[in-house]
């Protein structure tokens, strides 16, 4: 239960960092920058679970 507090956080934090990014990059890259954050964060978490 707090490992999956713990990933939900994680990709919370990636997926607010993708929006700055797509803040800076204008806001058409938008979701193509919170997908590759959530892409990103998904990887993470799998190697954690390994």
């Amino acid at each position: 239960m707090a490992f999956q507090k713990l990933a939900r956080t994680i990709l919370k934090a990636n997926r607010v960092s993708g929006d700055v990014k797509a803040a800076k990059n204008g806001s058409l890259g938008k979701r193509l920058a919170r997908r590759s954050a959530n892409r990103a964060a998904r990887k993470f978490i799998n190697r954690l679970l390994r």
